[in-house]
């Protein structure tokens, strides 16, 4: 079948590129939009090859092709060109999923970085620390220490920099141009300017002093801005000066922006914070082990952790002793902990390694590589270590758990906090443990949507040659009111188009696996499910008319395409009280291999479990 003719084909039945406003399309279908409905040819697309049906519904223009639809949908993007490409829909998300997922695709690139680099501080460490107890030796002052030291050391330094590509790539932005505004923020001009005594004034107006080197906020939001700047600036800057000019404006505008604007906005967020640390600790010492516990290593997501680090200098100066890193211990071994219970339960080799790495590194201290290669990437890990690590604070708050130095915290400076005498020292030990395992265990138990390995089409159970020998019985997804297929709404799957099934109106908003099975496709708005059963039949699950259109509001998913389940696994979840307020939540369940089998039934009872018998398939 040559889907780069058909695609062609189509996109002249409809009335071609010019008639064409949007294109999406679902499990089944591509759902055009169109200018004028009345240029499309119904007829002729019909008898197009690989054409099923051709539906118009909820303004859409809609040609069904089956199992096909990703192939020739992929073959119609470039016809249509970048302008209607634009205009493609994407699914709907929260703004705080959109923000973690922008955290976790710019830190992502940089996780081998900045693992090395934790891995490099952690052997210094305890090389300082043997020098020192075995030796009297402080290796601090050698040439080799201040080298190595620097070279792990030097992508935190220079994050603003680093960040300031990876962030470009994630919004569109020119990524050296990015970069050039990072290298301002470290420039050793301006750090001096920063450090100094005397007011620093850019165009007339005095700037607010901070110390950019290793920041987070200022670069992602300079280049959040910069983004849209820059699309401003193309659309009016004539074609034969924008390679010139846009570079030049941008960094006009952006450099005295990020100074006077998002700079200011980071020392804001800073000052919040620190108030808000005395508060609580006024309040309750054991609120207080709780928040930072909970709370720190999703400050340290932002870079906003450094705005509260010098509440813990200034107690050590002052009184000898400091509390604030030993509750941030608790978040840094929950986070070891999550990292390490990845490690037991993925199947994927890469994140496998990754998260043992990040575990020892998490261990020394450094936090970063567990939270942005697996614990935030993964979301439930996350969650864990942050409940786990906020428990484990509120005992050492309860305690009175402090240290006698401002030490980064890890397994290496436990005896710092061994002064504070034998309850306090006891609940810092218990409290770490108990972040760290029950953290690995928590994440254990909850689990997560694991990423499947690149090979995972060679490992996955060989069910493309299984083929049912003997007549079989299904049983229900989904737990409602049995409907014939010929009864539901869609003259697609009414039509028997698709392949022979049933309907379910479903009583539970929740679709289960109805055997052991691979997951051959999630639709990312999750309104349909594609299953091949070890057996060799082939489902489709396809909840509602028309649900697309919610771009996956109101649904959960719980597996990922290519993974391999057993029977009752939670597929999605979705609201059936706001779902059916817009849309008919009818779902068909259709064999899509109907051709291979003599005969296929479906139950006569009225309602069904999800326990209950569905469809009979006849070999």
């Amino acid at each position: 079948m040559d889907y780069q003719k058909i695609a062609r084909q189509i996109l002249e039945l409809v009335g071609g590129k010019k008639n064409v406003i949007s294109l999406t399309h679902c499990f089944t279908r591509l759902r055009f939009q169109l200018n004028d409905s009345k240029k499309a040819d119904r007829e002729k697309l019909l008898q197009t090859e690989g054409v099923i049906s051709v539906v118009e519904s909820s303004g859409q223009y809609q040609v069904v092709l089956g199992n096909k639809v990703t192939k020739i949908y992929d073959q119609l993007l470039p016809l249509i060109g970048e302008l209607t490409q634009n205009k493609l829909s994407e699914p709907k998300v929260s703004l705080g999923v959109k923000i973690l997922n922008a955290f976790a695709a710019i830190f992502t690139p940089i996780i081998p970085a900045i693992a090395a680099s934790g891995m490099l501080k952690g052997i210094l460490a305890i090389a300082v620390m043997i020098g020192n107890y075995y030796y009297q030796t402080d290796i601090k002052t050698y040439n080799t220490y201040t080298i190595l030291h620097a070279a792990s050391d030097a992508v935190f330094y220079f994050m603003p920099i680093i960040l300031g590509y990876t962030a470009a790539k994630v919004f569109k932005a020119h990524e050296f141009i990015s970069m050039i505004i990072g290298a301002t923020l470290c420039y050793p001009s301006i750090v001096n300017l920063m450090a100094s005594k005397t007011a620093v004034t850019l165009f007339a107006i005095e700037l607010t002093k901070a110390s950019y080197t290793s920041s987070v906020i200022p670069i992602i939001l300079a280049v959040f801005i910069l983004s849209y700047v820059q699309r401003f600036l193309e659309n009016i800057i004539p074609e034969v000066l924008k390679i010139i000019m846009v570079p030049t404006f941008s960094l006009l505008i952006m450099i005295p922006a990020t100074l006077l604007i998002f700079g200011p906005i980071g020392i804001y967020i800073g000052e919040f914070i620190n108030w808000v640390y005395y508060f609580i600790m006024g309040v309750s010492p054991i609120l207080l082990g709780a928040f930072i516990g909970g709370v720190w290593c999703i400050l340290v997501i932002f870079g906003a952790h450094r705005a509260i680090v010098p509440i813990g200098i200034n107690d050590v100066a002052q009184t000898g002793r400091q509390n604030l890193l030993a509750f941030a211990g608790a978040a840094n071994f929950a986070q070891a902990g999550a990292a390490f219970g990845v490690f037991f339960k993925t199947k994927n080799k890469n994140l496998k390694t990754v998260a043992a790495s990040a575990t020892v590194t998490a261990l020394f201290g450094i936090t970063e590589p567990a939270i942005y290669g697996a614990n935030l990437r993964l979301k439930r890990p996350m969650i864990c270590a942050v409940i786990c690590g906020a428990i484990a604070g509120g005992l050492m708050g309860w305690g009175g758990s402090y240290g006698n130095a401002f030490a980064n915290q890890g397994v290496l400076t436990i005896p710092v906090y061994a002064e504070a005498g034998t309850k306090a020292f006891l609940c810092y030990l218990i409290g770490i443990g108990f972040a760290f395992f029950g953290s690995c265990i928590m994440t254990m138990i909850v689990g997560f949507n694991d990423i499947p390995n690149e090979e995972t089409s060679k490992t996955m159970p060989t069910t493309s040659s299984t083929q049912l020998t003997s007549d079989t019985t299904i049983v229900s997804p989904v737990a409602g009111e049995v409907i014939a297929l010929n009864q539901v709404k869609d003259e697609v799957f009414a039509s028997g188009a698709m392949g022979k099934g049933i309907a379910v109106y479903p009583r539970v908003g929740e679709i289960v696996a109805p055997e052991d099975c691979t997951v051959t496709a999630l639709y990312p708005t999750l309104h349909a499910i594609g299953l091949k059963l070890d057996n060799g039949i082939e489902l489709l699950i396809h909840i509602g008319i028309d649900t697309v259109n919610l771009q996956g509001k109101y649904f959960q998913s719980y597996v990922h395409a290519g993974q391999h389940i057993t029977k009752g696994t939670k597929l999605v979840s979705f609201d059936i009280d706001k779902i059916k307020q817009q849309f008919d939540l009818t779902t068909s369940i259709i064999v899509v291999n109907s051709d291979q089998y003599k005969h296929i039934e479906y139950c006569q009872q009225a309602q069904v479990s999800e326990k209950d018998d569905l469809l009979f398939i006849q070999v």
